[in-house]
């Protein structure tokens, strides 16, 4: 991951901003409490799961979505931090660039850690509590260590529902809800009207 000095500098890295509408690296040293789920259809769709820390959205691509499942264990690629703009973004990344397709807004709300959060990342085991307004109570994630002979940059992490009031055996809720919460298009709507830039704070 980016060092910690310039945490953007991978986000920056991968990205033309005179041809994305995607939002320039700004790091704010404001402590926030924000969440975004991103459904995100590039070359195969997944949903970036994105915490407000640090000044940056910490972030994974989960490939099947979140569960409401606590059996269910979802795999999580790290990927690099995005400016916190990126949390108000609802659009098309155009072809030919980073992550190429139609992005869609399908969960928001506030977290809060469960014990320090920058010892959960560290240890490889952050727990938090959602307030979104899809996904509500407690989760976990879960650093996965690397094969043996692995090796890369590639960080797999375990999504996975906690036991509590709000988990519900056999619930998928990326089946339940396929538009935005924040304009209710669907991601058909979206790629065809075009490049959107919302600013949601």
């Amino acid at each position: 991951m980016a060092r910690s000095s310039d945490l953007l500098s991978e986000y920056r890295a991968k990205r033309d901003f005179k041809r994305t509408p995607e939002p320039p690296p700004k790091r704010k040293k404001v402590a926030g409490d924000s969440f975004v789920i991103q459904k995100h259809a590039a070359r195969r769709t997944h949903y970036d799961f994105r915490l407000e820390h640090d000044g940056v959205l910490k972030s994974w691509a989960v490939t099947k979505g979140p569960s409401l499942d606590p059996a269910e264990k979802r795999l999580a690629v790290r990927t690099e931090d995005h400016p916190l703009e990126y949390g108000g973004f609802e659009g098309v990344i155009p072809k030919g660039e980073y992550g190429a397709g139609p992005v869609m807004i399908w969960d928001k709300g506030t977290w809060e850690p469960i014990g320090d959060p920058d010892e959960g990342l560290a240890k490889g085991n952050l727990k938090f509590r959602l307030h979104g307004d899809r996904l509500k109570g407690d989760y976990v994630l879960v650093r996965m260590q690397p094969r043996k002979g692995e090796r890369g940059a590639r960080e797999n992490w375990l999504l996975i529902k906690r036991h509590d009031d709000d988990a519900q055996k056999g619930n998928e809720p990326t089946g339940t809800y396929d538009t935005s919460v924040v304009s209710g298009r669907s991601m058909d709507q979206i790629e065809h009207e075009g490049p959107v830039w919302t600013s949601d704070p």
